[in-house]
């Protein structure tokens, strides 16, 4: 018991540390940000509802490709509600996209569970080869009103991170 214990903690951490290593990855660069348009899309709910990112026209939206088993993406869950809860109001939409395995069967149960307040949407390999290919989750795309991508990071960021791009797109 004590071996399995070991095992799954060392995994863990191993998880943690590579997706943690990636976080200075992925950003774009100065003369890309705001020209690239953000690849439309249409995915599933987690209720089986057909959801497509041009529904959020004239919105500043979050992209945050992430998964239930990722320790870094469990910790930006409280960032993302908090910032959809302050500036819902003021055009924001964030949209989870979870690339488990195990389906909305997975990810539905640890949503409600987490309290998880913003859209969550089952994501596919067409989708993650649309945004580049996500070599390292969590992946948060900013995308602006105009639906041009301003901002992409890779790996774990503070809410304020995320807050300072918002702020000047809101």
């Amino acid at each position: 018991m004590k071996v399995n214990k070991f095992i799954v903690f060392t995994v863990s951490v191993m998880l943690f540390l590579g997706c943690a290593l990636v976080s200075c990855q992925g950003q774009i660069s100065s003369e890309k940000k705001g020209k690239i348009s953000a690849p439309d899309f249409t995915l599933d709910d987690l209720y089986g509802q057909e959801f497509k990112l041009s529904y959020t026209k004239g919105k500043v939206v979050i992209i945050d490709f992430w998964a239930t088993w990722c320790p870094p993406c469990k910790m930006e869950i409280p960032h993302l509600n908090s910032l959809y809860k302050q500036y819902a109001k003021s055009g924001l939409e964030v949209i989870g996209i979870a690339l488990d395995d195990g389906g909305a069967g997975v990810v539905r149960p640890f949503a409600e569970e987490n309290k998880i307040e913003y859209t969550i949407l089952m994501g596919d390999r067409k989708v993650e080869a649309a945004y580049g290919g996500i070599r390292g989750i969590p992946t948060i795309f900013i995308i602006d009103r105009e639906g041009r991508i301003v901002e992409k990071f890779v790996g774990y960021r503070e809410r304020n991170v995320l807050e300072n791009v918002i702020k000047k797109l809101i």
